[in-house]
């Protein structure tokens, strides 16, 4: 016995200087020293830090994301089950059991973004929808109506007549830097205002989700993803991903997992690629891109060998397209694109970012590397029509052209007026139809030709495309009834 701890002492003391000359070893070096000094440092701001608190950020953030359910036709659902919005989620070749006939239903979450109830949700959450309604945090329920959809990025513009509502500040996702903390909020499972935390894994990533042979409407795709880990689950599509001061930084779109439920990565559209979306949906009614015009790939060690390019960084012009933007300033095939506007790009999708937030006739600074000579090119964008302007008139506001102003009523002046739903007429104008018909300021609209209102976006649908004569009714500032009729010429 006495000789057994005598070996077990000698071995764990043989063990113990062994360690000893091991730490001398490495303590002698110039790397170890260099990373003890970071961890010093490490271990200083961890001292004088506290943990993480996101309590405020998610009392800022939770009532701006919205549950959003929608209902399609049976016939809309056949015409689209070989290409599933859920396979985002659950991997490709999932599909629910649905029955033979009647609506189907889907639902994600949404984002406002404006007090007047604009919403940013994903195309694929609402896409092929015949209802859509969404759900405040406070469990008020709207119809709302689809302004615009860009399959290209996986995003889609909501509108809810309510007016004063709480909306997410949208931060600028060009400065989000992989390591911080960021939140996502949504809901998932149908549970209202999930609130979860993480970091930012990665940038510019690339999953090929979005382009689909099949569909051309998906042929000029973009995707350059902020990854996270922040736990992400179905039904989070659309919602929220914001930084650790409350501004919105990303649209949470997908997650990579072989089952559909969260398993470590997530990926979100910046913000910075939907302000221009959500900008042009508003004010064309489709999203204006500008093309560089070239074929590009990225630069890895075995394109480098093969190119006998002497530094992996940067994008690849693979071929620069006949008369396009890239040949009209002088970029050549082969040439390396390193910045543009002053941004480093390492990657296609970086680059396929950087130019989609830009309209046709946009110029661009690019640093380009040629023959390892660094070069300043100024390209000047162009539509796929190889035009520098924008392809289509800006939209006309419908409001002006009747020159009237409308509002959304409050739910406290419907119950004072008994009425279940209404448009109030804020203002008319001294040459609108309407002042000719004898409508006042202040007149709440309730019907069109016997069609019941409920958001000023019905007013505009009902009347835009009406020709000939019209019955309005409502409830006149004095309380009383009113009626009146008018015609509209074309």
């Amino acid at each position: 016995m006495l000789k057994r701890y005598i070996t077990f002492f000698a071995v764990a003391a043989l063990g113990g200087l062994t360690a000893l000359g091991i730490s001398k070893l490495f303590s002698d070096s110039q790397g170890t020293v260099l990373q003890q000094e970071r961890m010093a440092r490490f271990a200083g701001l961890s001292e004088s830090s506290t943990r993480p608190d996101f309590v405020e950020v998610a009392d800022l953030v939770t009532p701006t994301v919205v549950h959003i359910i929608t209902q399609v036709e049976s016939q809309q659902v056949e015409s689209q089950r070989e290409i599933n919005p859920f396979d985002f989620f659950h991997g490709p070749g999932f599909r629910f059991e649905m029955p033979e006939s009647g609506p189907r239903s889907g639902s994600g979450s949404g984002v406002i973004i404006s007090q007047d109830g604009y919403v940013v949700t994903n195309n694929h959450v609402i896409e092929g929808a015949s209802k859509i309604k969404v759900i405040l945090n406070d469990k008020r329920q709207y119809d709302a109506d689809l302004i615009g959809r860009d399959p290209n990025t996986d995003l889609a513009l909501l509108r809810i007549d309510e007016k004063n509502l709480p909306y997410a500040l949208v931060g600028n996702s060009d400065d989000v830097k992989v390591g911080q903390w960021v939140l996502a909020v949504g809901n998932p499972f149908n549970l209202t205002s999930t609130v979860t935390a993480g970091i930012v894994s990665a940038k510019g990533r690339n999953l090929n989700l979005l382009k689909d042979p099949r569909r051309a409407e998906t042929q000029y795709s973009i995707e350059s993803f902020i990854q996270t880990d922040a736990a992400v689950n179905p039904g989070n599509s659309g919602g929220a991903l914001v930084s650790s001061d409350g501004k919105l930084v990303g649209i949470n779109t997908a997650i990579a997992s072989q089952t559909g439920a969260y398993s470590g990565y997530s990926f979100a559209v910046p913000s910075n690629l939907m302000k221009k979306i959500i900008e042009d949906l508003l004010k064309y009614g489709e999203v204006q891109r500008g093309f560089l015009g070239v074929q590009i790939a990225d630069v890895n060690a075995e394109l480098a060998d093969k190119e006998g390019l002497k530094e992996v960084r940067g994008v690849f012009i693979a071929k620069v397209n006949p008369n396009s933007a890239a040949e009209d300033a002088g970029l050549k095939d082969k040439d390396v694109i390193l910045s543009i506007d002053d941004v480093k790009v390492n990657s296609s999708s970086e680059l396929q970012e950087q130019v989609g937030k830009r309209n046709p006739g946009d110029k661009l600074k690019l640093i380009v590397s040629r023959d390892s000579k660094e070069k300043i090119f100024f390209v000047t964008l162009k539509s796929r029509d190889g035009k520098t302007t924008l392809d289509v008139e800006e939209k006309k506001d419908f409001n002006k052209v009747l020159d009237a102003e409308f509002e959304s009523i409050s739910r406290d002046e419907r119950l004072k007026l008994k009425i279940s739903g209404g448009v109030k007429v804020k203002k008319v104008g001294s040459n609108s139809i309407l002042k000719k018909a004898g409508i006042p300021d202040g007149f709440v609209l309730t019907a069109i030709d016997k069609t019941p209102i409920n958001t000023t976006i019905e007013v505009k649908k009902l009347l835009e495309d009406k020709k000939g004569g019209v019955l309005i009714e409502g409830i006149n500032p004095d309380g009383s009834r009113g009626y009146y009729g008018f015609g509209i010429e074309k």
